[in-house]
This record gives structure tokens, sequence and C-alpha cells, in this order.
């Protein structure tokens, strides 16, 4: 393992300085220099209750990659003798082979400043072979990565490759060569050198600090619902370091104007000082510090409604980013959008989630996902999905007019900071285009029917124009409301889907619809499936706020652990 691990770029022992003392079998003692009184680490022939399947993690930057290739090598003898005879006979060391079991093409692991003269060697070698076509000439892949694991009871644990792989594919790493003896006391690949120290990252994670999960979040929007969100995350890193042995580490915060990143990690309690005195951000400053971070297990949380941080969505799941967005912008705009963003997902291995989208907290979305998934079929969708319009409607009474049971519920924060984009239906018009998809439909905004209940030049202008104007309704509004109130109905504003017809509109709902003694902010959705289609699925619950939809949001995160 010593050996193994000298080879491979450990630099604290000499590999000439063992051999003498593996053959007495003679112990060999490594001290730190810096910490004289520590154990230091004992090099022994045998090791008791040695029960880790690897010991170490080793490394070579600066590799370069050539691969001999040609039809005329298979199944000829002495093919690779000529290749290591003739890179031996010019000084020229080879650390890492990897070989199709073909044998139509061997690749060979050298430094960088021997690829040069590697190639020319073998060009010479095989001049013949390149000049019939038989071989093709040398080919060198420089700026790589030489990364080993060590250990001798790797032959003991079946899996040792397979997790390391599969550790490295859901971190976006590619893997470009790879080796392992019949000994199985050292499996090496070859990485792109700027994935190197990303790829020691996740392997020293996964199989040395197995008790604990670490995720790097960049949480972008600082609002109501990302302020409130760092808070609920900063109350509980230390309860799930404890009891889920799971380390939240924030790495990245944004806000409109200015963004800080630290790959140690952000101090929650004072990051908006720390934020107010650090550089501006752009989206493209935002998309060039979390690519370039390369971290492991990453996962970006939007909570703004910007469409520029949507459209950035893309290139963090191109790169293995999961994506976290309580941003309605990606998942409601046009399908081959919002198709492209769940099947690279879905590809990269990594989570496309935005449950928050609709009803905040409430688990709709995944609920929706959970009976497809177990073979059910989405018929039809009724639901009041704008907390908003649910609190504005249970608001209105005589005593409070129409446009103050508005600014109650912009006050309040239940509204968009722009509430005509509530009333408009729009919000509800988003939220129903991604329950429609996520049923299972494909579906566009512009094929939802509208019923709107604002007059329309009520939404041109400015905002200060808007709240000028009005009050202008409350007069009406007030005489549709006694007369709703004398034949014992409610004011809902519906969703409807059905086989994916969508619409829209202001209903009056009687005491015995299950939508009539919706309170408050509140949401709900009736799901009619091939299984629930005589009693449908009711989900019921807030549909707005701040520390619901954060939670809503935290939760899709914590559900990213397991990816």
């Amino acid at each position: 393992e010593a050996m193994e691990l000298c080879n491979f770029g450990a630099k604290v022992i000499y590999p000439p300085t063992i051999y003498p003392v593996c053959v007495k079998n003679i112990p060999i003692r490594v001290k730190n220099t810096f910490n004289p009184d520590g154990p230091g680490t004992i090099i022994l022939n045998d090791v008791e209750d040695d029960r880790k399947p690897i010991k170490g993690i080793s490394s070579i930057s600066g590799t370069s990659l050539i691969t001999v290739t040609g039809l005329s090598m298979v199944g000829v003898i002495g093919v690779n003798r000529r290749i290591f005879t003739a890179l031996a006979e010019n000084g020229i060391s080879v650390f890492m082979v990897s070989q199709a079991s073909s044998e139509n093409s061997t690749s060979i692991g050298v430094r960088d400043q021997d690829a040069e003269e590697a190639i020319r060697v073998l060009d010479h070698e095989f001049a013949k072979e390149i000049e019939e076509g038989a071989m093709f000439p040398m080919h060198a892949e420089s700026g790589l990565a030489t990364v080993a694991i060590v250990g001798e009871n790797m032959k003991h644990t079946p899996g040792i490759a397979g997790k390391l792989f599969g550790t490295l594919g859901r971190s976006g790493i590619s893997v470009i060569a790879c080796a392992q003896g019949a000994s199985e006391t050292n499996i090496s690949f070859v990485v792109h050198g700027d994935s190197l120290r990303k790829s020691l990252n996740v392997i020293h994670d996964s199989f040395f600090l197995s008790e604990y999960k670490e995720l790097n979040l960049f949480i972008c929007g600082v609002g109501t619902v990302g302020g409130m969100l760092i808070e609920q995350i900063r109350s509980q890193q230390e309860t799930l370091r404890n009891t889920h042995r799971l380390k939240l580490n924030v790495v990245g915060i944004a806000s409109s104007r200015r963004a800080i990143f630290s790959r140690s990690g952000i101090d929650l309690a004072n990051y908006r000082e720390e934020l107010e005195a650090s550089p501006e951000s752009t989206p493209e400053r935002l998309r060039d510090e979390i690519v370039g971070m390369n971290i492991f297990n990453s996962v970006f949380v939007d909570c703004t409604a910007s469409h520029d941080i949507a459209a950035l969505y893309q290139t963090f799941l191109d790169h293995n980013i999961s994506v976290v967005a309580a941003n309605k912008v990606a998942a409601s705009s046009s399908y081959d959008i919002y198709r492209r963003l769940k099947d690279t997902a879905l590809r990269r291995g990594v989570k496309y989630l935005f449950e928050t989208n609709v009803g905040a907290g409430l688990p709709i979305i995944g609920t929706i996902n959970d009976l497809i998934s177990s073979g059910d079929r989405i018929l039809k969708i009724e639901a009041v999905l704008s907390g908003t319009l649910n609190f504005i409607f249970n608001a209105l009474s005589a005593d409070v007019p129409f446009s103050e049971t508005v600014r109650l519920a912009k006050e309040m924060g239940y509204s968009e900071p722009d509430p005509r984009i509530d009333l408009s239906g729009q919000d509800v018009i988003r939220k129903l285009v991604i329950l429609t998809r996520e049923g299972g439909y494909k579906a566009e905004q512009s094929e939802v029917e509208k019923h709107l209940f604002i007059p329309t030049e009520l939404f041109e202008g400015s905002l200060d124009d808007f709240w000028h104007r009005l009050p202008e309704l409350d007069e009406d509004f007030e005489a549709r409301r006694k007369v709703l109130k004398s034949e014992g109905k409610r004011w809902r504003f519906v969703a409807r889907m059905e086989m994916g017809k969508m619409s829209v509109g202001l209903e009056a709902v009687d005491s015995r619809h299950p939508f009539y003694g919706l309170e408050g902010s509140n949401n709900i959705v009736l799901l009619t499936t091939e299984r629930y289609r005589e009693y449908p699925m009711l989900i019921q619950g807030y549909g707005a706020g701040a520390e619901v939809t954060a939670a809503g949001v935290f939760a899709n995160i914590m559900s990213t652990v397991n990816n």
C-alpha cells in the first residue's frame, strides 16, 4: 500500500527506502515535522482490526495520456513489448497502462514533460505500420491528472469500483481512462486536470467521511423567502449534523446587487453585513463563479422571480449542479425549455425540483409524481392555487372593500410584489400549466382558457396608476358580494384541468362544494385519477407566506441528499 501511494505522488516516503525494510519486515514510522509529539503513522506487515477498504488517495497532476491504436495490434504478439522497450530505452517512465480487451488500443500515462518525446519515440518505433495505415500516428492528451485509490482490503470488499465511479459520475467528473491490477490494491484513473480537486474531494467524502454527507448550497435571493430559508438552514445546521449526519454548507449567497462565495462556507449569522461589502453581482458572474468553483454535491437554490436567473438553470444542470427553484419562470415557460431541463437532470443524475412553484409548502407536485410513478393516471385537477386571491375574497366584506383587501394581501406578504400578477390570474395560470405538465400532459400558457374579473385597462400603465384606479371597482364588487351572500355562496378563483384542457376563472361555490370552507390564504387541490376517480384526493393547507414557502424549498434541498 505504501509503495502504491508513493508511486502516485505521496512525497513523504521515498520508494527505494521502503524496499530494504520491507524485505526484512521492519516497521516504518512516519512522523509529522510540524507535530513531533504526534503518534504519526506506522507501516506494518499486518494491521489488527483493519477494516477500511482503502487506506489512501494519491494523485499525479501534469499527466499526459498517449494512445497507441491500430487494427494491426489485434492479436499480434510483441506490440506492447515494443511500446515499453522503446520508451524505456529513451528514459521515459510509464506509471499507468490501460488496454482494451480487443487489444486495438493501449493508453499509457506519462508526465506532461515526457509526452512530446514519447510521441516521437513511438512514431519512430511504429513508422512502418503508420506508413502502411495499419496503425495511426500517436495521439497525446495533456493537462490531465491521474488519481489512485489504494488499499489491501479492496480485494475483500465487493463494489469498491462501482462506488468509486458512481461517486465520480454523480459529481459530473468524466473518467478518461482507468486501470486496476489483479491484486486489487490499486484502482487508478485519469481525469481532466481541472477536475482533480473535485475528484479528490468527492472520493475523500465518500470513503473517509461517510458518517457525514456534505451538501454545498448556492442561494440566490435574500428577500422574504430567501432570507427566511437562510435563517431556517442556520437554525437547523447543528441538528442535521447530529441527527442526519448531514453538513449543510452554504458556499454562495447572492442578492439582486451583490454576491459572496466561499468554498469553506459562509457564516450565516453575519452574512448580510458580508454581502453588503461584497462585489457586485450579475447573472454572468453568478454563473462563472458557481461553475468555476467546480464543487461537489452542490445545489443552486433560486428564491428570486428573475427570468435572467432562471435562464442559468440549464448551465448548472449541465455541470451536475442540482437546481431547487421557488422561481416559477423556468417550469412555466415554453414546454421545450421545461422538458429539456427535466431531461438534462435525469440524464446527468442530478435533481431539478420546484415543489414551491405551486402551493408554497404543500406537497402537490411530489404527490402527483408519486401517483404517476406508481402507475396511476391524472384525469382531472381542480384547485384554488392562489393564496393571495383566496385571502382577498375571504377578507372581502361590507366593512372591507375590494381595494383594501388587495392592499392587505400586499402588506401581509401574500401577494407578489406587483399584485397585478395575482389579480390577472397570471400566477394561477403558471401554476396550472406546471401541474398539467407534471401530470403528464404537454401544456403551454397560451392554451389556458381565461375568465378574469378585473378590467384589462387596470393592468395598463404603472403600478402607481393601478393603486390609484383600484378603488373604482369597490362599488361593483360590494353589490355582487351582497347577491352572493344572499344565495349562500362564496367566490373562489378556480383552476381546472381535464384530460389536458385547462381553464381559470372566478366561480361561485355553495356550501356543498369542497372549496366553500377554504379559509384565509389556504390552497386546495382535488386530484381525480384512475384510482381516485369516485373520491378525488384532496390536498389542503397554507398556500402562501414566506415561512411555509421557505420550508418547502428547504424540503426540496433535503430531498437532493440521497441523489
